[in-house]
This record gives structure tokens, sequence and C-alpha cells, in this order.
């Protein structure tokens, strides 16, 4: 009891310090508090992938486990910071939303030129196996990418992200795209499941207790599902004849390449590292930890290295792309708890629940409305995530000209997919050619030093 009270003196906020280590059943209740943050938005970029790209059930339940499995590989890397890779912090790894859009896009592309489901698979993870280099390389570059890496282009490309994924939201809340196929599409039935999922949601998310707060989306979710029992619209066959455990499988469904998925992917790779810069630095602030000098970029180095390392996995093992999750920057503030250590229970929670089979089949049949319901609101938040970014600094008429292009010409290609259809195919998805486009408007348009001395002389007169 002492050494925690004196814990809150040294640091008011915090509870547990980044290296203190909670009693078990301390840290077992902030693991599962964490987890509660993340399972959702989790196995939820598997399960529209599968949707969208109608892949078997037993394929889109194998990418759930896996994913759950390397993000608790990855989650322990992070933690333990094994010589220059992990950032040492309670730095949690889950499915990046980055690649959801692409994917889809990518996989609609291939499905086209005739590949089958196990080909295509098989390509998308291999162009994510390799392009997750590219995020290992960039760790070593970012001291020489500050001039690229501002709010700005993070919040353009975060929004853009949040933006491309409502469209999806949206197909669910009306019935999927099995609904479109059978002629119920936006019925009654699936606009009123949903609606009942998104107010369940928001009721929660009205409430003063944070526990509950979190858990907004898990209750939406099971009170959504209980109501589609009823109503007769979860097939369970998918759960029949299954083994007891499922192990990982290094290329399942095989490798393959090819460079036009590969010069997207790429790029979306290489504009995620901007939006771990900012979950990393924001996991610094708010465990304590300094936010520049030599330690704060080693942390920042070894994050985005293990972000690389943990694609390449976690790829490799039969799940789409891993990031760091921003959303547990908000579970840390909530609990006090910043230790590191109670990344490792969570870890391990991960990977056992990912090698039981009936944990990822299960997701696979939460209708579609039910999923449609929650991923709106989650997807609108991550927009707004964007706006906050863009905003955090200020917007000066450089940067708002910046963002009005990039968002508009990103938006423009999500809308209108075939308008650069005669450029490189970098430009023909929504984020890269937004994240593209504030890039280097950022780097061309000169800055505003009038404006920025105004600036500074507001700051100085507000301290």
């Amino acid at each position: 009891m002492a050494e925690t009270m004196k814990k809150q003196a040294d640091s008011p906020d915090l509870v547990y310090g980044l290296e203190d280590r909670p009693p078990f059943g301390n840290a077992l209740l902030s693991a599962v508090t964490h987890l509660l943050a993340i399972f959702v938005p989790m196995i939820t970029p598997a399960l529209i992938v599968g949707g969208a790209l109608e892949l078997p059930v037993e394929m889109t339940a194998y990418l759930v486990s896996m994913a759950m499995v390397a993000s608790g590989v990855g989650t322990y890397l992070q933690v333990n910071r094994f010589g220059p890779v992990g950032s040492g912090m309670l730095s949690i790894q889950s499915v990046n939303f980055s690649f959801v859009t692409v994917m889809i896009a990518l996989g609609a592309g291939m499905k086209e030129g005739g590949l089958t489901k196990d080909a295509m698979i098989s390509t998308l993870l291999g162009v994510s196996f390799v392009g997750a280099f590219l995020v290992c390389f960039s760790a070593w570059l970012l001291p020489y990418l500050k001039k690229v890496i501002t709010p700005t282009v993070s919040g353009v490309v975060v929004m853009l992200i949040g933006l491309s994924l409502v469209h999806v939201g949206i197909t669910d809340f009306g019935g999927g795209f099995g609904a479109k196929a059978d002629g119920t599409f936006g019925s009654m039935e699936n606009l009123g499941l949903a609606s009942l999922v998104l107010l369940i949601v928001l009721i929660f998310n009205c409430m003063k207790n944070p526990l509950l707060r979190m858990s907004g989306i898990a209750a939406g979710l099971i009170a959504g599902y209980i109501v589609a029992l009823f109503l007769g619209k979860v097939d369970f066959s998918a759960l029949q004849n299954l083994p007891l455990v499922t192990l990982p499988v290094p290329f399942k469904y095989g490798f393959a390449f090819d460079w036009h998925a590969f010069i997207v992917a790429g790029a979306i790779f290489l504009l995620s590292v901007f939006e771990a810069v900012g979950d990393l630095t924001a996991t610094a602030m708010v465990s304590d930890q300094p936010i520049e000098g030599e330690e704060y970029t080693k942390r920042l180095r070894g994050g985005v290295l293990a972000d690389g390392l943990v694609s390449v996995i976690a790829t490799a093992l039969g799940s789409l792309p891993l990031t760091t999750f921003a959303q547990n920057n908000g579970v840390i503030q909530m609990t006090g708890v910043a230790s590191r250590h109670v990344g490792k229970y969570i870890a391990v929670i991960l990977v056992l629940l990912g090698l039981f089979p009936v944990v990822g089949r299960v997701f696979t049949t939460i209708p579609s409305p039910v999923l449609g319901g929650a991923m709106v609101l989650m997807f609108g938040l991550i927009a707004i995530a964007g706006v906050r970014i863009l905003v955090s600094h200020g917007i000066r008429r450089r940067e708002a000209v910046i963002a009005a292009t990039s968002v508009g010409l990103g938006l423009g290609v999500a809308f209108e997919p075939e308008v650069f259809k005669n450029l490189p195919v970098l430009f023909q998805n929504s984020i890269s050619a937004g994240g593209i486009t504030a890039v280097l408007l950022n780097l061309v348009l000169p800055e505003d030093k009038t404006e920025a001395a105004v600036k500074f002389d507001t700051d100085h007169l507000e301290h």
C-alpha cells in the first residue's frame, strides 16, 4: 500500500508505472480491460474482408484465429523490447484497419481476373509479407522523416481510413453483400437490428462509468446477436465438425506475389508508419515517458521496427497486417496502469484464444446487420480521430489547403474509382492517393512565415 502511494505521489496519474509489476489479480484485471477495448476491432477486419470477398467460412475463421495469435506474439515483442525491437511500453498490437479497403479492392480485382480464393488470399498475404519489410526499413529513417511525418499528413491518412471504411459499415448496416444478392438489403428487419446495436452502443457511451463506456461495442454486439437468434438470422452450420485446436501453419494458402498489388499495399505500409508514430508518442505521454530526446527516439524506432516485424510474422501465419493500437492509450489513462508487464498477460490470453478454432468460428456467425450497427460508429470515430490529429497543432491556411486537397482527391477516388485509371495504380486507391497528395503538398507548399509568427506570438501571450 505504501509502495502504491509512493508511485501515486511520484506520478499522480499513474498507479503502476512502466517498470512496476502489479500483483497477479490487478495485472489480470488490467489485461482484461485492455482486451475489452481491442477485441472487437481486432477480429472485425478479418470478418469484413472475408465477407466482402465471399471467402469460405473456414478461411475467414482462420484469419480471425491468426489475428489473435499474431496480436499476442506482437504484443509480447513490443512490451519486452528485445534489443532494438519493441517500444518497451504497454503497446498493444492489433490488426491494422488501414488495409481493409485495400485488401477488398485488390481482392475484388483478382476475383475478376479469375483467381481462385486460395490464390487470391496467398497473393494478398504474400504482398503484405513483403510490404511489411518496408516498415522495418522505415524505422531507421525516422529521424530523417520529421519534415514528412507531420500532424497534417497523419491526420489526413487516419481520416481517409475512417471515411473509406464507412462504406463497408453502412453496407453491413443494410444486411451485407449477401442481402444485396438475395434482395433483402435495406429491409426493416436488417435496419431495425443494426439500429438496435447502434442505440445500445450509444447508451453505454453516455454512461459515467469508464468501464461501461468502454464495453459499449461488446454489449451492443451481444444484445444484437441475441435478438438475431430469436429472429432466426444466425447460422450455426459453421460450428460443426471443428477440430479442438488450430495450429498456425506458415503460408497455409501458399505464397504468391503481384507487383501492382505490392505498389498499393507498400504505399499503405509506409503511410501506416505515420499512424504508428502518433500512437507510440501518445503511449509515451500517458505512461509518463519522455516524448523527445534519445530515449524517446529509441522507443519510437523500436516500436515501428516491431510493427514491421510483427506484420511479417502475422502475414506469414495467415493474418492481416498488424499495428500499434491507439485505443489502449485511453485504457492506460482510465486505469492508471502503464506497466509493460501487463502486456505479457494480454499476449498469453490472445494466443490461447487464437489456438481454439471455436472462438474464430463463433465470430463468423455474427449476422452482418449486427456488425454494421457497431461498425458505422466505430469507423466514424476513426475519421474523427483523424480530425483531432489535424487540429492538434492548429490549422492555418497552409494546413487547411493540404488537408482539403488530399481529402478531396482521396474521397474522389473512393466515389469514382475509374477517375485515375490512366495513372499509376498507386493513385487508384483512396487512402494512398490522399496520403501521397498530403506528403507531396507538405513538401512543396511554402511555409507562411508571417502566419507562423502570429501563432508564436499568440502562444507566447497565452503562456
